[in-house]
């Protein structure tokens, strides 16, 4: 099989400008019009802001966003509570712990150990800004409580 190229043309050969048609004027298009959005929603519901975290091994959390909220800043002194296996963080003058150099919360050992919060494993941090006040709640309570909760609402899908 031999190819054969189409052949040059030559020379000579013109494209006559009245066959040929001038690209015709084409307006720009319109752009779509942006949909018009929700109001941001509020991120605190009734006073309180959450947030999720990791303890390192040493027991602190990163809570740079609750503690900008609550005014907290480096080196301010906390006292830390255990209430029905939830960590309570407060200011204290007279407070044995502090508010980290890099925003961070401190989970003492016994408190870590009475609520099962292990390192690595998440917690529900709760602010409460008219309380000056953040909770902390172990996975192992949300866990209790989503089942919880799921379990009541599969049970009204099931009455349908």
């Amino acid at each position: 099989m031999s190819r054969r190229r189409p052949s040059p043309r030559r020379p000579d050969e013109q494209l006559v400008e009245a066959l040929v048609p001038s690209p015709l004027p084409v307006a720009p298009p319109q752009p779509a019009p942006m949909p018009t959005l929700p109001p941001p929603a509020d991120q605190t519901c009734g006073g309180v802001l959450f947030d999720v975290a990791s303890p390192d091994s040493a027991g602190r959390v990163t809570a740079r966003p609750l503690l900008r909220v609550l005014g907290w800043t480096p080196g301010l002194a906390l006292r830390v509570d255990v209430v029905h296996a939830a960590v309570l963080i407060t200011p204290a003058a007279d407070g044995q712990h502090l508010v980290g150099a890099r925003e961070e919360l401190p989970l003492p050992a016994a408190a870590r150990h009475l609520c099962g919060i292990a390192p690595g494993q998440p917690v529900l941090l709760a602010a409460f800004h008219g309380r000056d006040l953040i909770v902390v709640h172990p996975s192992n309570t949300i866990t209790t409580l989503l089942a919880d909760l799921h379990a009541h609402i599969l049970g009204a899908l099931d009455e349908r």
